[in-house]
This record gives C-alpha cells, structure tokens and sequence, in this order.
C-alpha cells in the first residue's frame, strides 16, 4: 500500500474539517504481519460472541477491511490465529477490532492487518448473535458500511469517499 495516514490528513485537511475524514482514537495496537491495509469498510457489531465473524472472513474479502465493534470488552478475544489465516486466505486487508484477539504469534505471521486494543487468550462463544453492516460508533466516531478505511503505524482514519494524498 501506497499512502501514509499523516499525508492523507494532510492533502485532505477541508474533509476533516466537514466530517467527511475521521480518525479513530489512538486506542488500537497492530498485531497482524501487514502495518499498512486500507479498502472498504465491512461492518459486525456484536458483544463477545465472534460466531459472525468468522462467517463473514469464510467469504471472499476483495481487499475490504472487517471493522468489528466489539463493545470495546477486554473480557475475550473476537479474531484469533485461524481467523487470521482465513482472512489472508480469501483476501480481506484488514481486520480492526474495538475489543481483543488472541493468538499474537500467529496473527503476526500473518499477511493481513489486524488492529485491536489488547490481546487476552480467553475465547469468545460462538451462536451467531450481532449485527452484520450496522452502522458503528466506535469511542463516537461514526463509521457506516461502505466507507472508506486506512490503517498504518499511525493511526487509523475514515472517510466517506476514497482518499487520494
């Protein structure tokens, strides 16, 4: 991947400045063996259940990004090693988890970016339960399926529309 998150807020200053480009706060670590993913947003809000999730990452990925909000519980992982593997496998870009994964090791082997806010080894269940393309607030920044994300060593930003730096 081609852009730098700075620089894309940079070059688009105006659309921060309208809401059209949000950063997400500076909560997420990188876990994944890919820093630098972007694509669109696919979204699941469920709550320490992550049977969802590995449904959607079962289906081809098509360089999108799976933003997970998790309710931001530290009390179990949403996406461990085989959720990682079977996210590069149907090429997904990116994984951006509002709660934990467990797994570093191998999510680290991974080609594909994976954000969290903490590891615990501790796993979810699993019945299926949440929301598929819900719109999400995640520490109130608003994200809807279909935008725009970009992730790298710096942070994580939004946007309505495609972002050229």
């Amino acid at each position: 991947m081609d852009f730098q998150t700075c620089d894309l807020c940079d070059a688009n200053e105006d659309l921060i400045a309208r809401g059209i480009v949000r950063a997400l706060p500076p909560v997420f670590r990188d876990y994944g063996g890919v820093l630098r993913f972007a694509g669109q947003v696919v979204t699941l809000r469920l709550f320490e259940d992550n049977g969802l999730v590995r449904t959607l990452l079962e289906t081809p990925g098509h360089g999108r990004v799976l933003l997970i909000d998790g309710g931001a519980s530290l009390r179990c992982a949403l996406v461990g090693g085989n959720l990682g593997k079977l996210a590069e496998q149907n090429g997904w870009s990116g994984i951006v988890v509002h709660g934990c994964v467990r797994d570093s090791a191998e999510l680290a082997a991974c080609e594909v970016g994976v954000k969290a806010l903490s590891t615990i080894p501790v796993r979810s269940i699993k019945r299926g339960g949440g929301l598929q393309d819900a719109v999400v607030q995640i520490d109130g920044v608003r994200v809807a399926p279909g935008e725009w994300l970009y992730a790298d060593e710096d942070g994580v930003i939004v946007s309505s529309q495609p972002l050229h730096g």
